[in-house]
């Protein structure tokens, strides 16, 4: 297929003016000025000729699509049986598809269902987006998300389940190196669950895999012992105390020396936080964000897709925030496109519009580097070649 259009996101902040993509399978094939590469297009080839912008897909780096995004999503959880809860992952999966998302990485899973939908997406049997699965997160016994399966204590039985999960195809593993507020009577958000040992461990387990280690980490403690312990990426890093924030700069050098990538998990209702923490608390928590991007820490976009306020079409209300912080349309498109398929380990295959990459591409009518809520505006989305419209089945 040949995709043309007004304007092709070719490069951070770039556009290729009336510009042409050449689809062959589920790979880009060529990119370049429309008149070239369509001298290059046999007449029976099929065209998709558009006058808007082109861009790569989006990538959601942190949902749970286990989750319904309801006010109690640990209760629905625990009330679904494994087939109604599939029924609605898959929902769910088509619901970050047509809002613009053709990669996403599910951070936490039960039985097994995400490895089982991303292999229906795969396979074409379910539209979706491709997924990259943690598996079944570990936590400490009692601990945040322990209803998912997880919990474990000491080392052997840390790296049983890491090597449980790989087997199963994960593609990242997912510790909660803290606590977390989902879980109630579970261990606060700034306290941590796992000695410096335990998280050496399943980073050894995992890296020796060749797969990334995700910690979640809202504790400046924890965070600091998951950048010790040499994990991949830090989810949320929101530099919690018992008694308030404690940002620690000498933590956030080790980040940008190790290249972890953090990703803060922004609802897409970031707005309601002065009320839900109160306005100079969260005033405090946004500066660490902007503070950590100041110094160079990589950021990567991502929702918390299905906790609480957290819908699966969230992603461009959610990168609002990075405005909020004034960083540029394209520098917060870069974290939800090529920043986010690096810190994912695809960054050979997506996030790009380039040759040899995944065609994976959002096609919207404005023009989301003056505006970013053109993003909004999605006319169609080509996920490994294939077209899906939000008023259309896939074709």
């Amino acid at each position: 297929m040949l995709i043309t259009g007004g304007r092709v996101l070719v490069d951070s902040g770039t556009y290729l003016q009336d510009g042409a993509i050449l689809i062959q399978g589920d790979s880009i094939a060529a990119v370049g000025p429309r008149e070239k590469i369509a001298e290059q297009v046999d007449a029976d080839v099929p065209r998709f000729t558009f006058e808007g912008t082109v861009l790569p897909g989006l990538i959601d780096a942190h949902v749970h699509l286990a989750f319904d995004g309801g006010p109690d999503p640990v209760s629905t959880l625990q009330n679904s049986t494994d087939d109604v809860l599939l029924d609605d992952m898959r929902r769910r999966a088509e619901q970050l598809l047509l809002s613009g998302v053709t990669t996403a990485r599910d951070l936490g899973d039960r039985s097994g269902l995400v490895l089982r939908l991303a292999a229906e997406i795969t396979a074409h049997r379910t539209p979706g987006p491709m997924i990259i699965s943690a598996g079944t997160p570990l936590t400490t016994p009692g601990g945040h998300c322990h209803f998912l399966g997880g919990e474990v204590s000491g080392e052997a039985e840390i790296r049983d389940l890491v090597r449980r999960n790989l087997e199963s195809g994960a593609g990242v593993i997912k510790i909660m190196a803290t606590g977390g507020g989902l879980t109630k009577g579970g261990p606060k958000s700034n306290e941590s669950q796992f000695s410096a040992e335990e998280l050496a461990a399943v980073v050894d387990e995992a890296h020796t895999a060749g797969v990334p280690v995700a910690a979640h980490a809202h504790g400046s403690d924890g965070i600091t012992a998951a950048v010790e312990a040499g994990v991949d990426t830090i989810e949320h890093c929101t530099w919690m105390t018992d008694g308030g924030l404690d940002f620690r700069p000498h933590v956030v050098q080790q980040i940008i020396d190790k290249a972890i990538t953090v990703c803060p998990a922004v609802s897409p209702h970031w707005q309601m936080l002065p009320k839900l923490f109160g306005e100079e608390r969260a005033v405090a928590m946004f500066d660490l964000v902007r503070r950590m991007a100041d110094a160079g820490v990589r950021l990567v976009a991502g929702t918390d897709a299905g906790v609480q306020r957290a819908g699966f079409s969230g992603l461009v209300s959610a990168l609002s925030f990075y405005s909020h912080l004034g960083m540029s349309n394209g520098s917060i498109i870069d974290m939800a496109t090529s920043e986010a398929a690096r810190a994912l380990g695809l960054g050979a295959t997506t996030g790009r519009i380039a040759p040899g990459h995944r065609a994976d591409l959002l096609l919207v009518d404005g023009d989301p580097l003056a505006n970013l809520d053109a993003l909004k505006d999605v006319r169609a989305v080509f996920a490994a070649g294939l077209r899906h419209e939000p008023t259309a089945t896939a074709e």
